[in-house]
């Protein structure tokens, strides 16, 4: 899976015009499940002219009550009417500036998965975690307290370094390897051998000039990209890495 994350960019017109250029680059791409996810206010237009293509569609965020009265908040019965396929939980983003939680983001993945929507939950630890040697306990307690007591192994993890965020520090493939080989080793834990099915994608400055790289290790399953997937020609270009694709 090569997901794009466009964050707070793109208007309707924007969304429109970026889709329309995008479709024709990527329609030969069949080994690689592409996923857009623009914002709330471009769902609707998104999926207008994703119809019929091998496109899928993401919202970025959700909220786990199906209706009520929560201002400014979006439920999973709304994400499946704009025919979304996928909602990004658990992005750093969400956790740094806006309070999520390990216990929210597990209230969201439930509530998600109830709905029918495919779930890409996002993990990852911080340049000071990194530095005091806590990766992997970081990464163990967000995927133990995030997936507690969920029973299905229908969904994909995103682990991203929050340091290689935005900042154009990538981790090195063996970084990135050794994240994403201890993250299989927990999901283990709680799926059994059903988590050798789970994509765990890699986020965190993916551009087209070292997606190659990433892609060639073992439990590297694919990208979520932010910055880079603004462009269609480069998302196109990231998306179709692979040799014969390119």
């Amino acid at each position: 899976m090569i997901a794009a994350n466009w964050k707070m960019h793109k208007t309707t017109s924007e969304t429109r015009e970026y889709i329309t250029e995008f479709l024709p680059l990527v329609k030969d791409v069949s080994d690689v499940e592409i996923v857009l996810a623009p914002p709330f206010t471009s769902l609707a237009i998104a999926a207008k002219f994703l119809k019929g293509s091998n496109v899928k569609l993401a919202a970025q965020d959700v909220y786990w009550e199906e209706k009520g009265a929560f201002t400014g908040e979006i439920s999973p019965l709304m994400l499946k009417d704009v025919e979304c396929s996928y909602v990004i939980i658990g992005h750093s983003e969400r956790r740094q500036y806006f309070g999520e939680t390990d216990q929210t983001v597990n209230r969201k993945i439930k509530a998600a998965l109830k709905a029918g929507l495919g779930v890409i939950l996002c993990i990852g630890e911080t340049l000071q975690e990194r530095e005091s040697n806590r990766t992997f306990e970081v990464l163990k307690r967000q995927i133990t307290e995030g997936l507690k007591d969920i029973n299905t192994d229908a969904l994909v993890v995103a682990y991203e370094p929050v340091w290689a965020i935005g900042t154009g520090k990538t981790a090195t493939p063996e970084q990135a390897q050794e994240a994403h080989q201890f993250i299989r080793t927990e999901l283990k834990a709680i799926f059994g051998n059903e988590a050798d099915n789970i994509r765990i994608l890699y986020g965190g400055s993916v551009k087209p000039d070292n997606i190659a790289s990433l892609m060639v290790k073992d439990d590297v399953d694919g990208a979520l990209v932010g910055g880079a997937s603004l462009k269609p020609d480069s998302f196109s270009a990231i998306v179709k890495f692979q040799g014969g694709d390119s």
